[in-house]
């Protein structure tokens, strides 16, 4: 019996793959001790993400499991895919999907388009005095909580409100803002572009500021007017970063803002405007208590939110190569 005698040859390429492999971890530990402050830094995200984002994962067996708080999760029985097809056959469950989508597609279609337009219309100022002030007043709303401003809304709107009251001065019929569904639904879109429309578009300047001034000069120059930059400079210098958001918009589709709608809805409005995360609250705090359910809807929603932004990323790389992000 012959025993296989190792080439010369591949001895001599392993010790040179090794040997490769070697300096390379040798380089990247210099490396990461050269840029230290800054993983130091990157460490707290990975951190946070790790405990917030990727540790909770650990909860969505409960989708599968009847949870009983005695037992804990482990110990708590499986029942495969029972909570779906209770949560399926529910029609509080579909009612909260629809309204959802419906209020996601009004935002993407009235709120999207706002942040460029403002960014691109505040670009357009002469004066950058007028400009920065103009940024500050639009900015200011973001830094206001949903409690704030639902409790600005309820005062001016409800039923015995300012804008009712000075209605009925001039003989007009209170009007109900905050308990007509269809109103309700309006008052959500225009709150929410108060609130994000001026920080929403600090990265659309961002973007404009990057383009090369020469451009401008030269199409000055040429004869071009104001709205001839803007079609064929600002917004092609812009076009790719305003495709991402719209990806980023359409993944979270799903996700109709908790916040801004539990602190301003209530019964009257609840056919419209209940959506899914004010049902999972619901299901999870309010009625009687099953977390099974509840982590049903969450899985639900987190699938149906990758499934929209793969589909949104097809759709915008098939338009423009340039603005895919995967």
């Amino acid at each position: 019996m012959k025993l296989a005698v190792p080439d010369g040859s591949q001895v001599l390429k392993q010790n040179s793959r090794e040997s490769h492999r070697s300096a390379r971890m040798r380089q990247l530990k210099r490396e990461m001790w050269r840029y230290r402050k800054l993983y130091i830094l990157l460490s707290f995200g990975v951190l946070f993400f790790a405990i917030f984002a990727y540790g909770p994962m650990y909860g969505i067996q409960l989708a599968f499991k009847h949870y009983s708080i005695a037992k804990g999760i482990s110990g708590s029985p499986w029942v495969g895919f029972d909570n779906f097809q209770i949560l399926f056959g529910r029609q509080e469950f579909w009612n909260a999907l629809k309204n959802t989508l419906i209020i996601s597609f009004l935002r993407i279609v009235f709120s999207f388009p706002i942040p460029i337009i403002l960014a691109i219309v505040l670009n357009e100022l002469a004066s950058s005095k007028l400009r920065k002030g103009l940024q500050i007043i639009f900015t200011l709303p973001h830094f206001l909580s949903w409690v704030t401003i639902s409790g600005i809304m309820i005062n001016l709107l409800s039923t015995d409100g300012m804008l009712n009251s000075l209605i009925t001065m001039l003989g007009g019929q209170p009007i109900g803002f905050l308990t007509d569904g269809n109103i309700f639904r309006g008052l959500l879109i225009f709150t929410g572009i108060w609130k994000e429309a001026g920080w929403s578009s600090i990265i659309y300047m961002a973007a404009i500021l990057s383009i090369d001034p020469a451009l401008y000069e030269s199409a000055t120059i040429d004869g071009a007017n104001r709205f001839q930059r803007i079609r064929h400079i600002t917004w092609p210098g812009i076009r790719s970063t305003a495709a991402i958001m719209l990806i980023i918009s359409a993944g979270n589709v799903i996700n109709g803002n908790f916040d801004q709608i539990f602190n301003m809805y209530n019964p009257t409005v609840l056919h419209t405007a209940d959506i899914i995360d004010t049902y999972i609250y619901r299901i999870s705090f309010q009625q009687a208590a099953d977390y099974g359910l509840s982590t049903a809807v969450g899985l639900f929603k987190g699938i149906i939110n990758c499934v929209l932004l793969l589909f949104a990323n097809f759709i915008v790389g098939r338009l423009d190569k340039d603005s895919r992000m995967l």
